[in-house]
């Protein structure tokens, strides 16, 4: 029985997190994303979420990681779903999987492409959840992101 497996993926993950933080460093060197407001933290918190569903851990999501993500999410899509946000977020490149600086360009960018909104509002509902107590306040279309 091999007891090093746990050593082993943890050293996987550590040298995948240094190659995440240093393209953390690039886009924070980057004149471009200079006026986004809190820029390190939200890089941080892309590069957890990145990390969380890179499933083969080889720096890509590929169609797999994306599924598992938005089905996690409540928001489960068809096959032909997938591959058209893939290709939404990777710029129509015909590639099957999403690099780390494609998310972040994604993340970061003006488009607003449909995973970005669901991702969005995944974390807006986190903040409710910690915050909010008693029964939830009643919705209208005007609260939709």
């Amino acid at each position: 029985m091999d007891k090093q497996g746990g050593k082993a993926f943890g050293l996987l993950k550590s040298k995948q997190e240094d190659k995440l933080n240093a393209v953390n460093e690039s886009f924070l060197s980057d004149s471009k994303y200079a006026e986004v407001e809190d820029l390190s933290s939200k890089l941080e918190s892309f590069k957890n979420k990145y990390m969380e569903f890179d499933l083969t851990d080889d720096g890509e999501i590929d169609m797999m990681g994306l599924k598992r993500m938005l089905e996690k999410l409540g928001v489960a899509k068809t096959h032909l779903e997938l591959k058209k946000m893939i290709s939404e977020v990777v710029g129509g490149a015909s590639r099957d999987t999403i690099g780390y600086t494609d998310f972040l360009m994604m993340m970061l960018g003006k488009r607003n492409a449909i995973l970005r909104l669901i991702l969005m509002f995944e974390d807006k509902a986190k903040e409710q959840e910690c915050k909010d107590t008693g029964p939830p306040p009643r919705k209208t279309f005007s609260d939709l992101p």
